[in-house]
This record gives structure tokens, C-alpha cells and sequence, in this order.
């Protein structure tokens, strides 16, 4: 029996397929933990911006040099870089055995076995349409730790925001069904996942090809029904869609985190116009608006791109006045990538990286202190926390809150001498914080009383 690895890089996205893929190789291989021992070798790669991009050639061409070594039989690519750059990457890396598309990852056992077997005589492009939609009694084998998971509830996008590859590499958007969802949460539930984390590219927009309205809140209903579900959360809401009925889908159900991912990417009018956005200052103001009347305690994580082509110092102020006016619980600051095959790709007015590098570091470093501030209001509250590793034996554990996301947020250092189990729920009074980060102590209400 073979053994099989695979390298995920990029997005949560991207390693739900993984999960989907070892899920379906499990049956047939034998699956290794590290590149060096196994037989056959899958990168699941990445190509939004640049950095990603780099990032995934260079894995490639490090597992490259293991196969010409002889440390392995099969490399297989597979993601948005093979989808993007198929014929590039076979003519210049000779040593990778096939190429996979995202429309058709689920193939990859058939695929592995034509490697074998000679089935394919010299084919290594097996790339078919990004539309294609995922079939749902996939096997899965999760790689998260085994008290929370990702649910994809749609794939692809339509948006057409003009500095993103997406809709050329992952398709249009298309969701799928609520029954089919409920059912694989049903199904991790029954196996100890309590922590839910939708995704897709725009989750605001789930439902609409299929029930020709938004259907989100009805999702959330659904989802809130399982009984052995305890946190709910929601990743990517674009800010045009986002309406009180939305957001009350999120509000109205206590598993359902009050966590609102909405990237609004700039503040500036002529900026958002330029890149496709569909939305204007005034309506992101509004929806934080509702949002924070709807839910005083929510916290609103949104992502900003500095150095888009066009983008005045005067279009930089006002955004850096409105993250400082609105004190964003999170924020991520990035610099533009300019991607070949996107509309924004030829535009003119192109921002030096020097400056683009310089709008990222000044609205980072006002984020730190408008976080450091957030924080510090925290000391003294009690917080529901999920322990997730041991950071010093017998004094430390690692968690986190409600309001963090995993690898993305921060996490709260919690000071007790007694053993926690990990993936456990507990309470947690916050003693102390740092800019992103906070420290507690394990909080008994008996204690209190």
C-alpha cells in the first residue's frame, strides 16, 4: 500500500479540500505525516496574491529536489496555482507527475492510480472546469484539532472585485443545499467537533443561486438546532449585502458568535469604485451601525488593502481616519499584489511598493493601539474559552475565545495549576492583555459567590 502526504498552503478553503482528498486516499492508501516518508507527495496550493504564489513554487521545487533524491515516487500539484498556471509548472518543473484543477480535486484517487498504472499514458494535466460542483458524499478526515471544523457552505464567487483571480480560478459562486450541510455537522458533531466555522468566499451571499434569496439565516436556524453544537461562526461577509434580516440571523441564536468578518478593503469612495466593490463609506458605516445596535458586544473583523492602483495619500488619510474613528476589534492591513489576469492588473497610476509597505506599517501599528486599548477594557471580565494546548506544564494553557478565530486572532494565556483537557469549554476571568492577547485565570462562580 502506498503512502500519501499532503502540503496544504493558503486558505481554509483550501484545507477543507485536503480533508476531502485524505478522506478519499485513506481508503486505498496509507496516509504519512511528513513529505520523507511517504510515496506520494500532493501540494494543495495557492494563488491570491504574490506572497502565496511564491510560496507554493517553492515548496513545489523543495519536493522537487526530494523526488529527484529519490525520497519520493509521485509529486502531484493541486489548487488555485495548478488551476492558474498549469502548462508554466509541468514545462518548468519537470519532476511534478500531475496537475490537478480546483473543479475537480475529488478526482485525485483515480488520478494517482493512472500514475500507476500507465492509464494515462503521458498526460499530466488533468484540469477540468471551476464550475464543476463538488459531490457531497465525499469522505473527509479533518486536520483541525478535533473540537472545531470548517464548513464550506458555497463555492466560487461572482462579485468580480477587480484586483481578484478568484472568479477565474474557483468559478462561479454555488452553493449547496441546507439539508447537506446540517447533515455533515450532524455527522462531525456526532464525533466531538462542538465549534463550527462557515466559509466560503462570500458566505453573506449563500443561498442565492439556489433559493434566488440570501439564505444565511435560515442556514444559522438550522445549524443552532444541533443540539451538540456549541459555537457557530461565520467567515467573509461582504458589507452591500449585509441587512438587519442578516444580521439578525446572526444575533437571534445564542451558538451563533456575534463575530462579524466583513472585509471592506478600503474607505475611500473612488478607491472602492476602482476596485468593484459595490458599496460606498456610507453604506459600511451603516451596516457597523446596525451591527452594533443589534449586538453591543460583537466584534467586527474586517480586512483592508493598501496601495491599490490610483490610491491618492488623500485616499490613504481617510482611510486611516475611518479605522480610527470606527475601532475595528480586527483588522488586517495588506498591500496590494498586482495580479496578471485581473482588471486592475492595467490600470494606470500603479502606487510604488515603497509606499504601499509604508500605508501597511502606519495602519497596523494604529491598529495595535486602538487593540491594546479594546484589550485593556477586557480586564476583570469572565470570557467562555476553548483550551487548546499546554504551554507550560502545570501553569500555562493555551485558548481561546468566542471572538477569536482560529490561527488568525489572538488567544488567551490561561495561569492555573490544574489540568485542563483540551478542547474543553471553561471560564475565564482576564487578569491582564497585550496588544493582542490576553491572560487570565480559570474563573469558578462558586468561588465568587
Amino acid at each position: 500500500m502506498k503512502k500519501v502526504y499532503i502540503e496544504t498552503l493558503g486558505c481554509s478553503k483550501n484545507q477543507v479540500d485536503s480533508e476531502q482528498m485524505l478522506g478519499i486516499l485513506d481508503e486505498s492508501h496509507e496516509l504519512s505525516e511528513a513529505p520523507e516518508d511517504a510515496d506520494i507527495v500532493i501540494v494543495n496550493t495557492c494563488s491570491f496574491i504574490g506572497d502565496a504564489k511564491e510560496e507554493s513554487v517553492d515548496v513545489i521545487l523543495s519536493l522537487a529536489e526530494l523526488k529527484k533524491s529519490g525520497g519520493i515516487e509521485k509529486l502531484i500539484v493541486t489548487g488555485c496555482l495548478a488551476q492558474r498556471y498549469a502548462t508554466e509548472l509541468v514545462e518548468e518543473i519537470p519532476e511534478i507527475d500531475a496537475l490537478i484543477g480546483t473543479g475537480n480535486f475529488y478526482t485525485v484517487d483515480s488520478v494517482v492510480q493512472s500514475l500507476y498504472d500507465g492509464t494515462s499514458e503521458n498526460q499530466k494535466l488533468f484540469i477540468d472546469s471551476v464550475d464543476l460542483m463538488v459531490p457531497e458524499d465525499l469522505p473527509r478526515i479533518l486536520t483541525t484539532p478535533s473540537h472545531y471544523a470548517y464548513l464550506k457552505i458555497a463555492e466560487g464567487c461572482d462579485n468580480r472585485c477587480t484586483y481578484c483571480i478568484i472568479p477565474k480560478l474557483r468559478g462561479r459562486y454555488r452553493s449547496r443545499h441546507i439539508e447537506d450541510i446540517v447533515e455533515e455537522a450532524r455527522e462531525l458533531a456526532s464525533v466531538g467537533v462542538a465549534e463550527f466555522i462557515l466559509i466560503a468566499q462570500d458566505s453573506s451571499r449563500y443561498g442565492i443561486d439556489l433559493y434566488d434569496k440570501p439564505m444565511l439565516p435560515n442556514l444559522l436556524e438550522e445549524l443552532s438546532r444541533v443540539e451538540a453544537i456549541k459555537w457557530i461562526r461565520v467567515h467573509y461577509c461582504y458589507p452591500d449585502i449585509m441587512d438587519e434580516a442578516l444580521i439578525e440571523g446572526f444575533t437571534k441564536h445564542p451558538k451563533v458568535i456575534n463575530y462579524f468578518d466583513i472585509p471592506i478593503q478600503h474607505a475611500s469612495d473612488s478607491v472602492l469604485k476602482r476596485m468593484n466593490r459595490k458599496t460606498t463609506q456610507a453604506s459600511i458605516r451603516n451596516t457597523i451601525r446596525m451591527i452594533r445596535e443589534k449586538a453591543p458586544d460583537a466584534v467586527i473583523r474586517t480586512t483592508v488593502i493598501v496601495g491599490f492602483p490610483g490610491e491618492t495619500e488623500s485616499d490613504f488619510e481617510e482611510l486611516m481616519a475611518f479605522i480610527k474613528e470606527i475601532r475595528f476589534e480586527r483588522l488586517g492591513a495588506f498591500k496590494y499584489s498586482n495580479e496578471e489576469d485581473t482588471p486592475a492588473f492595467l490600470l494606470p497610476d500603479q502606487v510604488p511598493e515603497e509606499i504601499a509597505e509604508e500605508r501597511r506599517d502606519a495602519l497596523m501599528a494604529a491598529q495595535m493601539e486602538i487593540s491594546e486599548d479594546i484589550f485593556y477594557h477586557k480586564l476583570g471580565k469572565v470570557y467562555q474559552v476553548v483550551v487548546e494546548e499546554v504551554a507550560e506544564p502545570g501553569e500555562i494553557y493555551i485558548g481561546r475565545t468566542a471572538y477569536d478565530t482560529p490561527e488568525i486572532d489572538g488567544v488567551v494565556y490561561i495561569h492555573t495549576k490544574s489540568e485542563l483537557e483540551l478542547g474543553s469549554f471553561i471560564d475565564v476571568k482576564i487578569t491582564d492583555a497585550l496588544e493582542y492577547d490576553l491572560i487570565g485565570e480559570v474563573y469558578d462562580e462558586n468561588e465568587h459567590r
